[in-house]
């Protein structure tokens, strides 16, 4: 049989005129990748510990300059130290968030407006932190419209550590008979604060009104933070001189020890005195402190890792060659007299303990994955950051895409809804550490 003839070029276009034409459908768009590596930035701050002594130069992976300080490995978009997309031309995870909002799930971006709320962080601290607290957030609006080369954000910074090593801090008013004890054996304190102050805090009861108590407390450590220099710089000389002839002849207090050793960092500091005041925390290793807006605190010595809302807020008021600002730090206090509260992490599977405060920008899960086990962490409705501490292993995001190998230091970025496996490679446990948005927020 012939095959029928070609038709002619003019019939052929009439006949495609006249078959009704179907919609091109658009090609759809690409997927979103489900893990991101991500390079961070390391702070040089003068308290860090130094070289390969660090921590945060371990996991930078960098060749650590001996003699320079690695005090901070941060994690997130922050605009001091933001993370880039490794492999992905140097672009800020910011950036590439603002177009790919969904990474953050619905309730994330509609709370937090596009942006990651939570900054992940790895502290190596070698020498005392400045005493210092964060405003809340109505306050942190004003000091950023007031002074914003100082305080260089509008948000409130609440924040958590969880031991690495042993890590010791200052947090909080030590308790009303604490520092009635202290006046009594400390004149150099009780100089400084007066016979006025120091007789109205020595004459209080632990059950006297809320208000009176934090009156006269304000009033007597305002007195101490803001004596002359001379009158600081005199009584510092008498305290550490006093404490050092008194070593000969008995053990010294866990807190006249530091006081020793805070004096040897920062000579003739107001600091040195007001340590005094605080309560003095041990965590060991696993535990965790939280702190909230407008609490006096200053980390000391240790490794943690530090977990807060995205905000670099800090009022200073000793132990820091950098600004200071004694009025607002006095005047925002909440001047609460109790220990702090020590987390130790919840399990909430096999292999994974979570540590949750009573911020809604955040909590941190520890992830210990034994060789030759498979742990799932189930989706989340909000974004998540890895941060692989030890040991070797993969990362594995939903069950369609390959798994990535992680090591030491390596930090990922995990959309919203997506469910992560972990594996280890070779004899050691690998651990995790997981920054995302407190479970609290979304239930």
């Amino acid at each position: 049989m012939e095959d029928p003839p070609e038709p002619e070029p003019a019939a052929a276009a009439a006949a495609a005129a006249a078959s009704p034409q179907r919609d091109v459908e658009p090609s759809p768009p690409p997927p979103q990748p489900r893990l991101l590596r991500l390079r961070c930035a390391v702070q040089h701050y003068e308290w860090g510990r130094r070289g390969s002594a660090s921590l945060v130069a371990r996991l930078a992976d960098e060749d650590p300059d001996p003699a320079r300080p690695y005090a901070e490995l941060w994690m997130g978009t922050h605009p001091s130290a933001p993370s880039t997309l490794l492999g992905g031309g140097g672009e800020l995870l910011r950036d590439w968030l603002a177009r790919n909002p969904d990474a953050l799930g619905p309730a994330v971006a509609a709370r937090w407006g596009g942006d990651l709320p939570f900054l992940f962080k790895v502290l190596s601290v070698a020498k005392a932190l400045s005493i210092q607290a964060h405003p809340d957030k109505e306050l942190a609006e004003v000091l950023h419209a007031l002074r914003p080369s100082t305080y260089k954000d509008d948000n409130h910074k609440p924040e958590m550590a969880i031991a690495i090593t042993e890590f010791r801090a200052l947090c909080g008013f030590a308790s009303i008979e604490e520092l009635k004890d202290i006046l009594k054996t400390v004149p150099e304190v009780e100089g400084l604060v007066g016979h006025e102050d120091a007789g109205k805090l020595m004459n209080m009861k632990e059950y006297d009104g809320g208000n009176q108590v934090k009156s006269n407390l304000q009033s007597a450590f305002a007195k101490l933070m803001t004596a002359s220099k001379d009158m600081v710089s005199e009584a510092v000389t008498k305290l550490t001189s006093r404490l050092n002839i008194e070593s000969k002849i008995r053990t010294l207090t866990d807190k006249e020890q530091l006081i020793l050793s805070l004096e040897k960092q920062y000579q003739q500091d107001v600091g040195v005195l007001a340590a005094l005041f605080f309560n003095y925390v041990k965590l060991s290793p696993g535990e965790a402190l939280y702190i909230g807006a407008n609490e006096p605190h200053a980390y000391l010595s240790g490794e943690c890792i530090e977990c807060m809302a995205t905000s670099d807020n800090v009022v200073r008021a000793g132990l820091t060659p950098k600004y200071i600002d004694v009025q607002t730090l006095c005047s925002m206090l909440t001047y609460k007299q109790a220990f702090p509260e020590i987390l130790r992490g919840v399990p909430v599977q096999p292999h994974v303990r979570r540590y949750t405060p009573p911020f809604d920008e955040f909590e941190v899960d520890c992830c210990l994955v034994p060789p030759g086990e498979l742990v799932v962490i189930s989706p989340v409705p909000g974004p998540s950051i890895f941060l692989v501490m030890t040991g070797e292993g993969e990362l594995q995001a939903d069950s369609l895409s390959a798994g990535e190998k992680a090591k030491e230091g390596d930090v990922f970025f995990v959309p919203a809804y997506t469910e992560v496996k972990l594996s280890t490679c070779g004899p050691e446990s690998m651990q995790l550490y997981r920054a995302g948005v407190n479970s609290r927020f979304f239930s």
